[in-house]
């Protein structure tokens, strides 16, 4: 096989592989950049529940996901808002099929009960745990105004009083080691005495 034809080989595998990948995924091959059949940055719900049952589970094989890993999925996809629904009516629909594991079957009933129970849209439901992106991945993760200034406060070297002074030098860059040991000083002059060099030689 000459390198142009293995170069031809190499190509067609890996769009092969790619149709599969969508094929599996539930999207058409001609679709337009892979959007025809969901809502865009959408994988099934399938891929959506085996994703979320691996998260901080490394030893987890997809099938079933726990009531942590479900409620982390929801608030990532902004179902659990604190307001509608929260962490306790997920907690007490999760416990009523009386298993610390749903399969995927159990947890659309878990979704079920739970959209009837809050008057929510099981659709919707389904729609943002699709599209709310991979575990772990929020792309509306913003710092309050005020976590803002509390870190700014915190963080400001002027404000620091005793010990935690003599860490810092006056443009509030640490100083190390130097600031945190005591590090012997064989000028003569007194632990702690902060006027050295300043003695006017002219006396």
């Amino acid at each position: 096989m000459s390198e142009a034809q293995a170069v031809d080989a190499a190509v067609e595998q890996v769009t092969q592989e790619v149709k599969d990948v969508k094929l599996e995924n539930g999207t058409a091959p001609g679709a337009v950049n892979g959007t025809a059949n969901k809502a865009e940055g959408a994988i099934s719900f399938k891929d959506a529940f085996k994703a979320f049952s691996k998260f901080g589970d490394p030893k987890s094989d997809g099938k079933t996901i726990t009531l942590s890993q479900s409620d982390k999925w929801m608030k990532q996809a902004k179902v659990i808002d604190g307001k509608k629904i929260t962490t306790t009516d997920t907690a007490i629909h999760f416990k009523k099929l009386k298993s610390l594991k749903l399969g995927i079957d159990d947890y659309q009933k878990f979704l079920d009960d739970l959209a009837k129970s809050k008057k929510v849209e099981l659709d919707d439901i389904k729609k943002k745990l699709t599209s709310c992106g991979q575990p772990g991945v929020s792309s509306h993760v913003t710092k309050s105004p005020a976590a803002a200034a509390a870190v700014d406060r915190l963080t400001d070297t002027s404000k620091y009083t005793g010990s935690h002074r003599q860490r810092f030098d006056e443009t509030g860059k640490g100083k190390g080691i130097a600031g945190r040991k005591d590090v012997v000083d064989a000028s003569g002059y007194v632990s702690g005495y902060q006027h050295k060099d300043s003695y006017n030689k002219s006396h």
